[in-house]
């Protein structure tokens, strides 16, 4: 019987190639509430919108209301009845495929998907070689570009703010760079009517798709907050409207705080959440029944010593719970959120963000927004900590991977082999798979303390500055059709000349 030593021929042991790119949940949900009490918050919520109603600024939006039978009231309050409300969901697909310009990177948004986005929408971008700063074009297009090059990240949203980019522009700048830098599925601000349908004749251009084409084929997103409590504004209506009407999906996520802008118990907060969630919904499908549209929400408490918002809180993760129990009694797809409130890429932060990452995960969140590199409450992406973060996120996705191989994952040869007290780590089996089995670190270091020192005893932070300078530092990698993304870059150009166009508040 051998001890284990290596066998004396050759062996050549396949590369690890994992694939993250369409992920499914493999965790069955956990429950905050039982059936009964989510089958009450759901009617509860739909007492909400008839009884009490919701602010809806946008006259044509009141006008859609009312058509379907909605009575309006003083102060542009709208009150649906519920039956328009659950026609509304019948009509709401429960599965989205959204088109990315290469193939291998579409999602479906339905139940059971797992697709993870970088933090969204920060004024502020850090790193440990410039510091905290007010984001920029360049930080756009780098933070992109890192988006890119991360197979779990699964779609573009809007990292940072280009705030060096006049605003009539913007949504010229952000197209082009995500046309130019990623074959992902691609974010557009809901921002008013003219900037809205320019980015979608140029994103319909880009990708060769005619009207008709691109309305029966989503390719673009983007997210609809509600300003909690009841207030459905003008920009965020309008960008119902334009999305329903133009067959791309809009994410609806009410961003509630518990004890500040909802009731401080999660069941209220989540209640208040899922009314608003529903009323603006229904929009898109009195606009267009069938609109790809995904319930969402993002709901976590406040700090009751300063009132500044905290995430990754075992209240946040037992609101993402109850959330996930909503979305699936309406059966559609849904956004759920991590993040978290430290000021820098430290233990708090690691912290924090895990703790909603696996409130989201056990919730059967969708869509996690926020997965990585959020700081500060969302004031800020790090460079730094979206690198940690993905670190954790390849885990995860190890995790959604089956690794069965019909009995030969048992290593039965490998245990005959080898007798009492001997080792594994030349068998066959063990040759075979030593470059594939495990899961290899972008930024983690398992060196022991003595070669850790020797290296220069970087801590995670300083590792993951090198793996982002890296990235930057390495050829653009996405698919690009360099004829149309001119044409593209022509009418940009064109535009820009003719004055842009500025957003409707």
């Amino acid at each position: 019987m051998r001890t284990g030593r290596r066998r004396g021929r050759d062996q050549t042991a396949p590369a690890r190639t994992p694939n993250y790119r369409q992920l499914r949940n493999p965790f069955p949900p956990m429950r905050a509430f039982s059936d009964d009490h989510i089958a009450a918050m759901h009617d509860a919520a739909l007492d909400i919108v008839e009884t009490h109603g919701i602010r809806v600024l946008l006259p044509a939006a009141r006008d859609l209301y009312a058509k379907a039978g909605a009575r309006l009231g003083d102060d542009d309050m709208v009150c649906l009845g519920r039956d328009i409300i659950e026609q509304a969901l019948e009509t709401a697909p429960e599965s989205i495929h959204l088109s990315a310009r290469n193939p291998e990177r579409d999602v479906t948004l339905e139940l059971g998907s797992l697709i993870f986005q970088p933090g969204a929408g920060a004024p502020h971008a850090t790193d440990r070689i410039k510091g905290r700063r007010p984001g920029t074009g360049a930080d756009f297009c780098d933070l992109i570009r890192l988006t890119q090059h991360f197979d779990v990240l699964h779609m573009i949203p809007p990292v940072v703010e280009p705030q060096d980019v006049p605003i009539h522009l913007r949504h010229y700048f952000m197209l082009e760079a995500q046309a130019r830098l990623t074959d992902k599925v691609p974010f557009i601000f809901s921002r008013g009517t003219p900037q809205v349908e320019q980015s979608f004749e140029m994103l319909a251009a880009y990708r060769g798709l005619d009207d008709e084409a691109f309305r029966t084929r989503p390719c673009s997103y983007t997210i609809i907050n509600t300003n909690s409590p009841r207030t459905l504004d003008i920009p965020m209506a309008q960008g119902l409207i334009d999305f329903a009407r133009a067959g791309q999906v809009s994410i609806v996520t009410p961003f509630t705080l518990m004890g500040a802008m909802a009731p401080i118990t999660v069941a209220g907060a989540i209640t208040l959440s899922h009314a608003e969630a529903l009323a603006a919904i229904t929009l898109t499908q009195l606009v267009r029944p069938g609109a790809p549209v995904c319930y969402g929400t993002f709901t976590s408490n406040v700090d009751m010593k300063s009132g500044a918002p905290v995430f990754g809180t075992p209240e946040h993760f037992r609101a993402s719970l109850a959330a996930g129990q909503l979305a699936r009694h309406i059966g559609l797809p849904w956004r759920s959120a991590t993040g978290s409130a430290s000021n820098l890429n430290d233990v708090q932060a690691a912290n924090e963000t895990q703790m909603g990452t696996w409130g989201c995960l056990m919730a059967g969140a969708t869509v996690v927004i926020h997965a990585a590199g959020w700081i500060e409450g969302g004031l800020t992406v790090s460079y730094e900590k979206l690198v940690t973060d993905v670190e954790v996120l390849n885990m995860v996705a190890e995790l959604c991977v089956a690794h069965e191989t019909g009995g030969s994952d048992m290593g039965l040869d490998a245990i005959a082999d080898v007798g009492p007290s001997g080792h594994f780590f030349g068998t066959d089996h063990t040759m075979a798979r030593y470059q594939s089995e495990f899961y290899q670190p972008i930024v983690h270091d398992y060196a022991n303390y003595g070669t850790w020192s020797e290296r220069g005893a970087e801590d995670a932070s300083t590792r993951a500055t090198h793996v982002w300078q890296d990235i930057l530092n390495g050829p653009v990698t996405a698919q690009v059709d360099a004829d149309r993304l001119a044409t593209l870059q022509d009418t940009v150009a064109h535009l820009t000349e003719a004055g842009g166009a500025p957003p409707v508040s």
